[in-house]
């Protein structure tokens, strides 16, 4: 599991580094009045959207990153597959479609299942 999570912590940084670089792709070389915002090309809002996209993306995939990371910190400590709300064994299920997570379904889903 410490090999696929290594793996998935790469993916994910790459995928961070490149949605950086497109938002920063975007407004490079632009003054702030070069964009044009009339009614044919609407270019303001379109480059203003794909940037705010790409920075959410790029964040998304920092959350991922730090949830990994904190997911081989419970490997090293050997707490790995233990919920970290209830103490409770995460089944293997969850481990197999998401390495990282930390908690049970249950807990996870704010007690959705409960009411």
């Amino acid at each position: 599991m410490k090999q696929r999570l290594l793996e998935e912590r790469a993916k994910y940084i790459h995928s961070e580094e490149t949605y950086r670089a497109e938002a920063e792709s975007l407004v490079e070389g632009r003054e702030p009045g070069d964009v044009q915002f009339d009614e044919e090309s609407g270019e303001g809002d379109t480059l203003a959207v794909e940037r705010e996209r790409d920075l959410a993306l790029s964040a998304q995939a920092r959350a991922a990153v730090e949830q990994i990371d904190a997911a081989l910190a419970r490997i090293a400590a050997n707490t790995y597959g233990i919920c970290v709300v209830s103490g409770r064994g995460i089944p293997q299920a969850r481990l197999r479609a998401i390495p990282w997570a930390a908690e049970r379904v249950e807990f996870k889903s704010g007690n959705l299942s409960r009411r």
